[in-house]
């Protein structure tokens, strides 16, 4: 699975060291030649490209980082390992360093034989496509440009970019942790052994939440359940959450890039509720557009409009939303999964700025109405609608996706299409968004209503729509 989330496969079997091998050589020769394109404005020539290089928990991640590491080196290229970070902290790290690029090593919320990479230009940011085509043309052709013994690069390793995450976080101005430390909080972890396991309990403690409590954060990489933070995935955080007495529990994925958060009753405050919530906090600090992806929900639209602000929607992939966030200049905005990504600090989706926005959204809601309301009552201050999601998990990308697509819309003909990202059919009171996965072999199905009946009911009539139409699976 290659896209702009990633390079993704299943280690030893579609990911194997020849193929991370090549990946890596053609990204050195891709900053290199970035680099080469920069000293004819005046950068210094003799410099090798720096790039920092970070990993999730999972067991295969050493040896892929070791891997990298080598292989980047002996491209010419300095290497700056920050060892087990999440991806938001990869992505700031890049830009501290002011290196050429950056690599985080993480499926994010694939499973845990699968690993990637992901591949961050200068700013910290991911490849745009032109950018990705470009490297994947250098890796089709292999036209690798191997360092010579003089000019191979050096292999730095670096431990303190958690606190200096942590840190700018704490130095925005939206934040206050005297006001958070005197809720009292009692607030419940799960970072499902992934490279939150230490650092979002630590942001928590430095926000001023008075009890901390946590659930798979040992940091093992060995996942006890399904790492995607959905319902169906949390009945046992949901228990320690009631066991804990707990305020709220705060779940992140493995690399710490998707935010969700449980209700003291152990209902789901709901992904898409995450970047609504944090949205509709942050625009009362600093107005300006905000931009979503087609497959998140319209409550971002509507807290837009109740602070007379846009709302623009992307194609679904985090270097997509920055694309639109940058043509727009939106000081917030993200994707439904509980991807939350605010300029004012980095342009990546990060669940620990995601984490202290929530925070403080939450005590600004109990100083103006009563310190004893709890998390499922602010819930209720969000516009009401649900969604359903689905995949149809393929062998391969269909060749006639396009296709089908377009025949499914013909069905249609009094909703709104966008075909900007798959199909997206906009009815009055509700839509279907069909698109293939960047991260895996799927076709998704999202879905979002009044009600939860209705939104489960048009993902199976669309479900239904194309397993009818796809020969073989």
């Amino acid at each position: 699975m290659i896209s702009v989330s990633g390079i993704r496969g299943i280690v030893g079997e579609s990911l194997t060291p020849s193929e991370l091998v090549s990946f890596a050589q053609a990204y050195a020769t891709w900053l290199n030649r970035e680099r080469q394109s920069q000293d004819s404005t005046g950068s210094p020539a003799a410099e090798k490209p720096k790039v920092v290089i970070g990993r999730d928990t999972r067991p295969t991640g050493h040896a892929i980082n070791s891997l990298i590491c080598g292989s980047m080196a002996l491209c010419g290229c300095s290497i700056v390992d920050i060892g087990i970070a999440t991806t938001p902290t990869v992505e700031l790290a890049t830009t501290a360093e002011q290196a050429d690029g950056g690599i985080v090593i993480t499926a994010s919320h694939n499973p845990v034989e699968w690993n990637a990479l992901k591949l961050l230009d200068r700013n910290g940011e991911f490849l745009t496509q032109e950018q990705l085509d470009t490297l994947l043309d250098i890796f089709t052709q292999q036209q690798f440009s191997p360092a010579g013994w003089q000019t191979v690069g050096n292999i730095e390793q670096k431990q303190n970019c958690n606190s200096e995450h942590i840190s700018r976080i704490l130095a925005l101005d939206c934040i206050d942790t005297g006001r958070i430390a005197a809720q009292r909080y009692r607030v419940l972890i799960d970072a499902v052994e992934g490279a939150g396991s230490e650092i979002v309990p630590e942001l928590c403690r430095q926000l001023g939440v008075e009890r901390i409590e946590t659930i798979n954060c040992s940091g093992t990489g060995i996942f006890p359940r399904n790492p995607e933070p959905l319902a169906k995935h949390l009945v046992a955080t949901v228990e320690a959450l009631k066991e804990t007495a707990c305020d709220l529990a705060v779940v992140v994925d493995p690399d710490v890039d998707r935010l969700a958060l449980v209700c003291e009753d152990g209902s789901l405050f709901g992904e898409e509720y995450s970047l609504v919530a944090c949205a509709d906090f942050y625009l009362r600090y600093k107005k300006g557009p905000v931009v979503n992806n087609l497959s998140s929900s319209r409550a971002l639209r509507d807290i837009a409009e109740k602070h007379n602000q846009d709302c623009h929607s992307a194609k679904v992939g985090e270097a997509n939303v920055v694309a639109v966030m940058k043509q727009q200049k939106a000081v917030i905005g993200g994707e439904g999964n509980g991807g939350i990504i605010l300029p004012e600090l980095h342009y990546g989706r990060d669940a620990l700025v995601g984490t202290a926005l929530f925070l403080q959204a939450f005590t600004r809601w109990r100083e103006e109405n009563d310190l004893n309301r709890n998390l499922s009552d602010f819930r209720k201050l969000f516009p009401e609608y649900h969604m359903a999601k689905k995949k149809v998990r393929l062998a391969k990308k269909p060749d006639n996706l396009d296709e089908l697509i377009n025949e499914i819309a013909t069905g249609y003909p009094d909703a709104a299409k966008n075909t900007l990202d798959g199909l997206k059919l906009d009815f009055p009171d509700e839509w279907v968004h069909l698109r293939a996965s960047n991260t895996e072999p799927a076709l998704r199905i999202y879905t979002e209503a009044p009600s939860l009946p209705r939104a489960e009911q048009l993902a199976e009539i669309f479900t239904r729509e194309i397993t009818s139409r796809i020969d073989s699976l």
